[in-house]
């Protein structure tokens, strides 16, 4: 009898296991959100570099893909910056586990990779993500905060901000456009 009530209690155990893990693997509705923004972007670019300095504006393009059975998006980015080559990529995705977006970032002028959470705000149609990067100066992590806007179907608007002794500053804004 109690080896029956044990192996009840173990295949209970591993049923709710696997729904878990069921759940947690696949892709939902915010996913399908996700995929609609696949294809090729127009970005125009401006940088803060300092804080009340002129910014550094630029144009560059990205494309963007669903990559692991629609799970997560990856996004490619090429243009320049500050006269040179610049190209990056993020991956982001939701965490059905979580229900946070999440994000990296990489690109050919770091060796860093910049890590970040969000969630949706549907009055303002954005993401809100926050997170850290590494500032080559310090070598330590430094807080970072990214606003995306869907402003529509065809049109969104990325905002950057960093801290810069302990204060909060917008240092990128890239407004995309899609490509027809």
């Amino acid at each position: 009898m109690l080896m029956l009530v044990i192996t009840s209690r173990v295949q209970a155990q591993d049923d709710a296991m696997m729904k878990a893990w069921q759940a947690y693997m696949t892709p939902g509705d915010v996913h399908k959100m996700m995929a609609k923004d696949n294809g090729k972007w127009d970005a125009d670019v401006t940088m803060w570099m300092v804080p009340g300095a002129p910014p550094e504006k630029s144009k560059a393009s990205s494309e963007n893909s669903m990559i692991m059975g629609g799970r997560y998006q990856q996004c490619l980015f090429k243009g320049t910056m500050m006269g040179m080559p610049f190209e990056g990529m993020s991956i982001m995705g939701y965490d059905n586990a979580k229900k946070a977006f999440v994000s990296t970032w990489v690109d050919n002028m770091g060796t860093g990779i910049m890590r970040m959470e969000g969630s949706w705000d549907d009055a303002s149609k954005s993401i809100n993500f926050t997170g850290t990067c590494v500032d080559p100066v310090t070598g330590k992590d430094s807080n970072i905060r990214q606003v995306m806007k869907f402003v529509d179907a065809n049109n969104q608007v990325l905002e950057m901000y960093c801290t810069m002794d302990g204060k909060e500053t917008k240092n990128m804004e890239i407004k995309y456009s899609r490509k027809k």
